[in-house]
């Protein structure tokens, strides 16, 4: 009989179990001028030009925004040069020679609980704005955009739920900084109005719940609550979380805005603090390297800007097979594939998964309908599928590809390995053309 499938093996034990290795000894820092989300971008520095910590050097450009570039070490202009970005894309790089003595920007210093106090609404979105802060639980979108809403929002969500297997970057981001993660959905609240917060995290960490809990007791005047939601995939969906924390259920297409709620990353919210209280960008990540191709899996704790290839040597390197190695930037689930390991850790970035390749081959489709029942947004992965086969646009217009959110279900159920996941992107692009 096919179930439905919502629980998956999340490899993150050994990953939680593991120290962290707070990494500062990079000696040049890359910081790409260009993403997904903003094709053009310039810096505002010259080689030679001596920078600091939190100092602007480039903005990056979007359709209908910008992102300010923020050097998150003190040292040297030392020109530019092409990397991977972890979306895949080769991107130009500032680089930031490291002199390793981290000398703070002259702005960044703290503001009083009197200044916070007397900020307005427009304070904070230029505040937000100016900080560069964007969705750090991947989606990378300017967070300042949702603060722009006409929406009245009641509430705000904290996503600490990280479902995606092998991801412990919020979870250690938890542990360590709790108090200032709720510190931050305070700030979010008074930016947006909203009377009520809620942070999310899964039923079976009750650590983090404790952890989160106990940073409550010191905002007890905010009417804040820490929700203990389901452990399974794709909790940390947006609109799955939502329904989890507040009962509201969003339907796909609308904005969580309109139905007064909005959602941030617990990273996120972090950076809220870090922007309003200490007037500073997100200057570091948690990483992890991990995956049976490399020798010594490992979480660090590094600067935005970090060489990959420093942490994989830090890691011992890739073990040493007649295999090929498959590179994912992101989770299993929802990474990107890469082709190269020149990359370098943005905000977005939490982890690079080494495996040795294992080629496992596709067999025909025997209609047992398991990627239907798993599908959390009830698509038919396979009526797409043959629709995309045969290049018809109305076909996989009428069966709603641009409602899949990527999250991997349906290639994971599929006993027959079939890449649908993949056909589910490639279909999307196609009925763009």
């Amino acid at each position: 009989m096919i179930e439905k499938t919502r629980y998956i093996p999340d490899g993150k034990k050994e990953r939680k179990n593991q120290p962290v290795i707070h990494y500062l000894e990079a000696e040049y820092l890359y910081f790409p001028t260009t993403d997904l989300r903003c094709p053009a971008g310039e810096s505002c520095v010259v080689d030679g030009q001596y920078v600091k910590v939190g100092e602007l050097i480039g903005t990056r450009q979007g359709g209908f925004f910008e992102q300010p570039i923020h050097s998150t070490v003190s040292g040297y202009i030392v020109g530019s040069e092409k990397k991977v970005h972890s979306s895949g894309q080769t991107v130009d790089c500032v680089i930031v020679q490291n002199d390793k003595k981290y000398v703070l920007y002259e702005n960044c210093v703290s503001r009083t609980e009197e200044e916070i106090d007397a900020l307005t609404k427009e304070d904070y979105i230029k505040i937000i704005k100016d900080s560069g802060l964007s969705g750090l639980g991947g989606s990378g979108f300017p967070t300042y955009i949702k603060l722009e809403t006409k929406h009245p929002i009641h509430t705000v969500v904290g996503n600490g739920v990280e479902c995606e297997p092998h991801l412990i970057s919020d979870y250690k981001l938890i542990l360590e900084r709790a108090n200032r993660i709720v510190e931050g959905l305070t700030y979010a609240m008074r930016a947006t109005g909203a009377k009520k917060g809620i942070i999310a995290v899964k039923k079976k960490y009750p650590e983090l719940y404790e952890v989160l809990e106990n940073a409550r007791q010191s905002f007890t005047h905010f009417d804040i609550e820490i929700k203990r939601v389901g452990n399974h995939y794709p909790a940390g969906w947006e609109l799955d979380t939502i329904k989890s924390a507040t009962g509201i259920k969003v339907p796909q297409g609308k904005l969580p805005a309109e139905y007064g709620v909005t959602v941030f990353n617990v990273a996120t919210l972090y950076g809220f603090y870090r922007a309003v209280k200490r007037r500073m960008p997100i200057t570091e990540r948690f990483f992890s390297i991990s995956g049976d191709g490399i020798k010594s899996p490992k979480n660090f704790q590094v600067r935005i800007g970090t060489p990959v290839r420093d942490l994989i040597a830090l890691a011992g390197g890739y073990t040493e097979t007649d295999k090929n190695k498959v590179l994912i930037c992101g989770g299993p689930m929802m990474g990107n594939a890469l082709q190269s390991d020149d990359i370098v850790v943005t905000k977005t970035a939490t982890s690079l998964i080494i495996l040795d390749e294992e080629v496992i081959p596709t067999e025909p489709c025997i209609h047992c309908a398991s990627c239907v029942y798993s599908c959390p947004v009830d698509l038919q992965p396979v009526q797409i599928m043959n629709a995309y086969k045969e290049r018809d646009k109305d076909a996989i217009n009428a069966l709603g590809v641009n409602k899949c959110i990527e999250c991997g279900l349906c290639s994971f159920t599929c006993p027959s390995k079939i890449h649908l996941t993949e056909t589910m992107r490639q279909a999307k692009r196609f009925i763009k053309k």
